[in-house]
């Protein structure tokens, strides 16, 4: 058994998430058995079983708490177990509830965040990995976003993950902390071992969705507007497998934990868009069933095309996406046909 000094903890919020679960799952499957990972959750939308199915493969290397992130006893967690960073994914995450419900955002996502970084300078953890959002660039005037893009963000969810990065800017600034914030595009697909994948409670994304249409479980997709400038009408946007956001949210820790005081943002992406009609004809190859599309009015809120460079991460994380919007759809449609928890009829 590995001694306290050699012990190496990591904290995961909304490690019971969708992001959060493939993270845990990830870093356990990757590291050696030297390091384990404390996630904490209040289960608000994160699946229990998702933690339930990781402990059967990886035991007492997986801790579980379920507590807010701003509750009082995370400065004695953070202590207790000896954690040297925090991973941070729990958020609202919705956008068309964000735009109805900003104070709700405005508490979950900046409020909840500040919290979280004054219990960690109480433990003294200093570094941090922030789950962000393309959001944050709201309508860019360009076709392939870079991290230096202006941020002008269209909705709440995106203008409460933009607080908090600037939260970060200040406290590295001021030698309080090290951090790194991953800006990510469209998270899609499941793990391939089908012990995890998304369900949500509330489903809005567009694959699960499409895959739920094609699964006989909703009657039809509604496309939220087909009048957009984009080649077929439809919102394009950079599909990236959830397994390859968490292997960069491996290398932000290791990039970050190399060079103490560090404050960098990256975008996560595959510099490939897809509209959402494209999505729509490659599922039904994938699927072999005919989806039925509802056209509605478009959403307040929706840009009509994001796709990230991700040079910067290739770069100086070494990272790169390794699985393309095939691979995304057959790892989804894998889970949505024999899925775990989440079951969702509409």
């Amino acid at each position: 058994m590995a001694t306290q000094s050699e012990q190496v903890t990591i904290l995961v919020t909304g490690g019971a998430g969708y992001i959060g679960s493939h993270f845990v799952n990830r870093y356990l499957q990757k590291k050696p058995f030297t390091h384990r990972i404390l996630v904490i959750d209040n289960l608000s939308e994160g699946n229990p079983e998702a933690i339930e199915n990781l402990k059967v493969l990886y035991g007492e290397r997986l801790i579980f708490q379920r507590c807010g992130i701003g509750d009082a006893g995370v400065t004695t967690l953070l202590s207790d177990y000896g954690v040297s960073a925090v991973v941070h994914f729990a958020a609202s995450a919705l956008v068309a509830q964000s735009q109805v419900e900003p104070m709700l955002y405005l508490r979950n996502n900046v409020g909840e965040s500040l919290k979280l970084l004054d219990s960690m300078q109480a433990a003294g953890v200093k570094n941090f990995v922030f789950s962000s959002t393309a959001a944050v660039y709201g309508t860019p005037n360009t076709d392939l976003i870079l991290e230096d893009e202006r941020k002008s963000p269209v909705n709440v969810y995106g203008r409460t993950k933009l607080m908090v990065e600037g939260m970060l800017d200040l406290l590295n600034e001021r030698g309080a902390l090290s951090y790194v914030t991953l800006r990510y595009f469209n998270a899609a697909g499941a793990d391939p071992s089908g012990l995890i994948g998304e369900g949500h409670h509330e489903e809005t994304h567009l694959i699960p969705i499409i895959l739920q249409v094609a699964n006989g479980r909703r009657k039809a997709l509604k496309i939220y507007g087909n009048d957009y400038d984009t080649p077929d009408g439809t919102c394009i946007r950079d599909y990236i497998h959830v397994n390859d956001l968490a292997d960069a949210h491996i290398a932000a820790l290791e990039y970050m934990c190399q060079r103490p005081g560090t404050g960098e943002a990256f975008n996560l992406g595959t510099g490939h868009g897809d509209s959402v009609q494209a999505v729509v004809s490659l599922s039904c190859q994938v699927t072999g069933r005919e989806i039925p599309v509802d056209l509605c009015g478009r959403r307040e809120g929706d840009p009509p095309v994001l796709v990230a460079s991700s040079d910067k991460a290739q770069q100086l994380l070494g990272w790169k996406p390794h699985y393309g919007l095939e691979d995304i759809l057959k790892t989804a449609w894998q889970w949505e046909q024999n899925r775990k928890f989440c079951l969702q009829a509409t």
